[in-house]
């Protein structure tokens, strides 16, 4: 028992002069050994002792819980004490996350957050607790941002866009992919209310969505049909900006995003996947009518329906094929009209021009 001001003996005396007995959902409480006002007023002074001594231990943990947060925007390696000279614990990535537990002149104490060196791509692990391993070392003073750094938020956005521009060239810096996706996460994690935390959770999301899109349609499984065992991209991440950032641009781009699990993978000729396929992307239209993704959803509607001409042309079903033509045209003017300024309204201006003119828009047929 935790001694408290010497007084262990009269708390201990104090605890045994109670008993409780317990009777249904109520008890009783039966007094044993009566104290004198002295006792009584020490073993008080002492029982309270030990409810601060409580309180401080729990605002010392939450001071821990609330330990400053960062990212680094730069390459850092971790060493096992604040001296360069000093062992390698290991390196950190652009993007990684860094706690402080305190500092010294130039140094840094932290603990970062790391990936496992044999996973590819560590960055897309969706729970880095798990997946990842924590090394407690020293690092510099330097590139590293927090949530009170001046301009934080543009610091490490600024970062995200420079990795995601050096992973597009062809002889980019390898993992600038995955750093521009920790580094985006990192604004929204570090800075959730920042002006650009849901454009850069979007943002995360989209590296991860191309990536992970890339993946799967290399697979034999995303050239068949839709099907119930059709296996799609992972949803999680166009989801969680969906609802952290309700009746925004960057949710309505999530939700388009989405629309790839719901096409097909090869038409192989039937009219029931671009029937299929016209019909999401209407929809969406209707639900996301601000959307900066509405233009393409129309245009791909559009392009549906005049392949489709072509289809029942070949399965003579001429009525189809002319009422296909005639939504084509339709969904073509309405792209035009509804969205003049768009690059999509040129192309829907050439798909309908091509549909006036019957010249077929799909397969291998001639004018």
């Amino acid at each position: 028992m935790l001694c408290v001001n010497g007084n262990q003996h009269l708390l201990r005396r104090a605890v045994r002069s109670w008993t409780r007995s317990y009777h249904g959902p109520h008890f009783t409480v039966y007094p044993r050994v009566l104290l004198s006002k002295s006792e009584i007023s020490t073993a008080v002074k002492t029982i309270a002792n030990l409810f601060a001594a409580a309180a401080l231990i729990m605002l010392g943990n939450s001071f821990l819980f609330a330990a400053d947060r960062g990212a680094l925007v730069r390459e850092a390696i971790i060493y096992l004490s604040p001296d360069a000279s000093s062992s390698k614990l290991g390196n950190a990535e652009r993007g990684r996350e860094v706690v402080l537990l305190e500092k010294s002149r130039n140094w840094l104490h932290v603990e970062a957050l790391l990936g496992y060196a044999r996973t590819p791509d560590p960055a897309f692990v969706e729970d880095e607790d798990i997946e990842g391993k924590t090394i407690t070392g020293w690092i510099l003073d330097a590139g590293v941002v927090w949530a009170s750094t001046p301009n934080g938020e543009r610091i490490l956005f600024g970062a995200a866009a420079d990795s995601e521009e050096e992973a597009s060239r062809r002889h980019g810096r390898r993992g600038a992919a995955q750093d521009a996706l920790r580094l985006y996460q990192r604004v929204y994690e570090i800075l959730p209310n920042a002006p650009l935390a849901g454009e850069a959770l979007y943002r995360a999301a989209d590296i991860r969505w191309q990536i992970e899109k890339s993946d799967f349609m290399s697979r034999p499984s995303a050239r068949g049909q839709q099907n119930p065992t059709r296996e799609g991209i992972n949803e999680e991440s166009m989801k969680r900006v969906m609802k952290k950032f309700p009746g925004t641009k960057w949710a309505d781009l999530a939700a388009f995003h989405l629309l790839d699990n719901k096409l097909c993978g090869d038409w192989q000729g039937s009219p029931k996947c671009p029937e299929k396929e016209t019909e999401v992307y209407e929809k969406y239209v209707k639900e996301h009518p601000q959307s900066p993704s509405s233009p393409e959803a129309l245009y791909n509607a559009a392009s549906r329906q005049a392949a489709l001409i072509e289809i029942y042309k070949t399965q003579e079903q001429p009525k189809k094929s002319e009422e296909s033509k005639n939504r084509a045209v339709a969904l073509a003017q309405q792209l035009i009209s509804q969205y003049p300024q768009s690059d999509w309204s040129a192309r829907g201006q050439a798909l309908l021009f091509l549909v006036q003119q019957g010249v077929p828009t799909y397969g291998n047929a001639v004018q």
